[in-house]
């Protein structure tokens, strides 16, 4: 079980995310998790979408460099300490995490962390042994972040 990354390569200037949001936003594609980053005069959009063929479809057509990579997702409680076992784990078992991202699902009660890694079956399986558990694509669009929180 394996979830699915969408990344965009765009140019860091104004209007390269709404760009990316509104071609989305019309296709009607959820957006469940999203990081921005940039170096320099370009940049990279790395999103969790419900529809990533779609998406990757919709912004092709528009001309965007678009590609899909296999994931890891990997809920954890929502404490301190529970990223850290998780890095030691596979820092334990020599794999190299290249690309990571978090949000809480649940405040004090659950997180989901999105783990890029060259080794994905291996730290799969190592993750699993362990009894973490790893969400796949239709489970990840089923996530309800703050759904049930009172502020």
């Amino acid at each position: 079980m394996k979830a699915c990354q969408l990344s965009v390569l765009v140019e860091n200037k104004p209007g390269s995310l709404s760009r990316v949001t509104k071609i989305l936003a019309r296709e009607k594609i959820n957006i469940r998790s999203i990081t921005i980053s940039s170096h320099g005069e370009s940049g990279v959009i790395n999103a969790i979408v419900d529809h990533p063929k779609q998406a990757q479809k919709a912004l092709e057509m528009d001309g965007f460099s678009v590609s899909l990579k296999d994931i890891i997702a990997v809920p954890v409680d929502d404490k301190p300490g529970s990223f850290d076992k998780l890095v030691q784990l596979l820092a334990d078992k020599n794999i190299n995490i290249e690309n990571s991202y978090g949000f809480v699902v649940e405040s004090w009660k659950k997180a989901i962390i999105i783990l890029d890694i060259h080794e994905l079956e291996r730290a799969k399986e190592i993750l699993e042994e362990a009894g973490f558990e790893i969400l796949n694509e239709e489970e990840m669009s089923a996530v309800e972040p703050f759904h049930y929180m009172k502020y």
